[in-house]
């Protein structure tokens, strides 16, 4: 009971005082996007960088190595992958009006013979057919108004990237010398103590990080196997989307298939059956032989905790709150699990030795 009364105390001390913490949150917030990046290419060539040190190269050279992988993924990216997906984006948006148009006729359809439908279903498609103009008015400007925050944010975002690299080669160079770095001030036994817990929370990001964007690599490939089995339009563009919202916990896969239905359905109603069995079988595929074999038991985090933490960081931060909720709950739960259990066998080593 005192523990949760001065928690409370903490964070309404906090609370009360973050004027004190406004100008540490700002310069938080303008290098927090070249080191979360350079954190994440972190975690994805420091194995690569192992490996070549095994191999006798020097450090140094490894990281260069690494470097010139990274240079050599984005160059054949940018040469062969990118001038498809920007093709098919663009063939896609052109031919959103058809879509529309598509659906007004099928619309007009139904309202031409509405003796046959009961009238709440005519009330309803009227309503969604005076709503449409609207609604697609107030897309369109919400899309131009992210834009033009976006474009704010532009140098900010350049500055960024341009940062990514300078953080990652002392990521790679100097990482091992951090949890020296901070344990030299304390004792030899809380030395040990938090030296145990960094190298658990760097255990379970390094999981989670190359675990996630392995598998979500996997199922693009499945996706996009699957799409050119099945003759769908534009198979690269929707498997790379669902490739990406397939980092985000059990909501990717709803998001990914949405845009792929909806294509489906215009060139075939029967691709609503065959994109649904596509992504079923990929993510069956995922969940029973890829992700245990690759993440193993490292999170240890139930389905329904990881949906509630994912809906939960949504409604508090929005997207950049789904995207990082299930790291940032699993490394605060390794973090209290970690002090739990030392209480416990310091309590326990107590007890010894009364005995």
């Amino acid at each position: 009971m005192i523990f949760f009364v001065l928690l409370f105390l903490l964070v309404l001390l906090i609370s009360q005082t973050t004027f004190i913490f406004f100008p540490a949150i700002k310069i938080f917030g303008a290098v927090a996007f070249p080191i979360i990046g350079a954190g994440i290419l972190y975690y994805l060539t420091k194995p690569v960088m192992h490996f070549l040190e095994k191999r006798k190269v020097p450090r140094i050279l490894s990281i260069i190595l690494v470097f010139l992988l990274i240079i050599l993924v984005l160059f054949l990216f940018v040469m062969f992958i990118w001038p498809i997906v920007r093709d098919q984006v663009t063939n896609l948006v052109d031919s959103i009006p058809s879509m529309i148009k598509m659906v007004e006729s099928f619309i007009n359809y139904w309202q031409a013979n509405y003796t046959a439908i009961p009238d709440q279903v005519v009330t309803a498609i009227n309503d969604f057919v005076n709503n449409l103009p609207t609604t697609i008015e107030n897309t369109v400007e919400y899309l131009f108004g992210f834009i033009g925050v976006l474009i704010g944010q532009v140098i900010s975002i350049v500055a960024g990237v341009v940062l990514i690299p300078f953080f990652l080669f002392f990521m790679l160079k100097d990482g091992e010398k951090l949890v020296p770095f901070i344990t030299q001030t304390f004792s030899e036994k809380k030395a040990k103590n938090i030296s145990s817990l960094l190298h658990k929370i760097d255990h379970v990001l390094s999981s989670f990080i190359q675990g996630q964007l392995l598998v979500s690599f996997v199922v693009g490939i499945l996706l996009l196997i699957g799409y050119l089995i099945i003759g769908l339009d534009y198979a690269l563009a929707l498997s790379l989307f669902g490739m990406m919202t397939n980092v985000i916990p059990y909501l990717g896969p709803f998001l990914a298939v949405a845009p792929a239905l909806l294509v489906g359905v215009f060139q075939d109603p029967m691709n609503l059956l065959w994109v649904s069995i596509i992504m079923i079988a990929a993510q069956q595929f995922e969940s029973n032989l890829i992700s245990p074999n690759v993440m193993g038991q490292a999170l240890s985090l139930h389905p329904l905790t990881i949906i509630t933490v994912i809906l939960a960081a949504g409604s508090i931060a929005g997207f950049i709150g789904i995207l990082f909720a299930v790291p940032f709950y699993a490394v605060l739960r390794t973090i209290i699990v970690h002090f739990y259990d030392t209480y416990v066998d310091s309590k326990k080593d107590k007890d010894d030795a009364l005995i």
